[in-house]
């Protein structure tokens, strides 16, 4: 099984060029049922990659254009009055889908940001009192423009703590962009892996074992950023459970039914620095470089 997924790769790879570590970072946060953020400028692949991890996945796509007067009515769906049945009736949302692109999600104010809160963390839709439950797997990227950018409205921290993972895909290298622009990105994907191939998946990426000395090293990581002053609050127990499962899918990705050291290390950076809080630290870069420095000063597990 592990085989495929790592073929699944290569296939993506076809049309996105040159981001073999970002796009295997997104099959790893769905291998552990999480949800994605690609935080980039407009108009560097984000809905490529969404596309075609969904083609390549056979997964219901839709996609959700984030503006300053979308409503939560537009994301979840409503119901409306049918005169000849006499009944309300639901009008799905885009929410109703495998994978939904929200994209741009930064521009719509945070009542609207929420509404996908449920459905990511428990994968039902509550509208007008009527829950509507979702089946798995249901897969959530959303995309978000730099802060620095027009018309952006900053992430609850509590939605950014929904992300398993915040990447960026940043410009392609010249030789990559080179066979972009000549049209050599392939379109026509396989479809390679069933829904139900997915569920075995996401079960069987778990099962790689973890000593006890890395718990110890994920609690002394998420100890130290709880104690720093500089920050306004440290690492959830949310993230460390979703760094837990991303370095089991990493492991069962590369074959091996253990843990190492190696795995959160390349692991935590995506998954931890977008849950931190600082009034210095006001960038992706700047994040991301704390994570860094504080993998740089907790001792490697012996």
């Amino acid at each position: 099984m592990c085989e495929k997924f790592q073929g699944l790769l290569g296939e993506i790879q076809k049309e996105v060029l040159g981001k073999p570590q970002e796009i295997e970072i997104i099959i790893l946060a769905l291998l552990s049922r999480g949800h994605v953020l690609i935080e980039d400028l407009p108009g560097m692949g984000k809905t490529v990659l969404a596309k075609a991890l969904a083609r390549v996945l056979n997964l219901k796509f839709r996609r959700i254009q984030g503006t300053s007067d979308l409503l939560a009515s537009d994301i979840l769906g409503v119901h409306i009055f049918n005169p000849e049945t006499r009944k309300f009736e639901l009008h799905e949302g885009p929410a109703f889908a495998e994978l939904v692109l929200f994209d741009e999600m930064n521009r719509t104010p945070a009542r609207t940001q929420s509404a996908l809160l449920q459905v990511m963390a428990e994968h039902q839709i509550t509208i007008d009192r009527i829950t509507y439950q979702l089946e798995p797997p249901y897969f959530v990227i959303g995309t978000q423009n730099p802060l620095s950018s027009d018309g952006t409205f900053r992430l609850p921290d509590s939605q950014l703590d929904r992300f398993c993972v915040r990447l960026s895909l940043g410009y392609p290298a010249p030789e990559y962009e080179k066979r972009i622009l000549k049209g050599e990105a392939e379109s026509a994907l396989s479809a390679m892996v069933s829904a139900q191939e997915l569920l075995l998946a996401q079960e069987a990426s778990q099962s790689p074992r973890v000593d006890d000395k890395i718990y110890n090293y994920l609690v002394q990581i998420a100890k130290r950023t709880r104690e720093d002053t500089q920050l306004s609050h440290g690492v959830s127990v949310r993230a460390l459970k979703d760094l837990i499962s991303l370095c089991k899918s990493r492991a069962w990705l590369r074959g091996l039914d253990y843990v190492t050291p190696d795995d959160v290390q390349k692991m935590a950076i995506p998954c931890l620095s977008h849950r931190i809080a600082a009034r210095q630290l006001t960038s992706r870069a700047l994040q991301e470089e704390y994570i860094r420095e504080l993998l740089r000063q907790v001792p490697l597990p012996l």
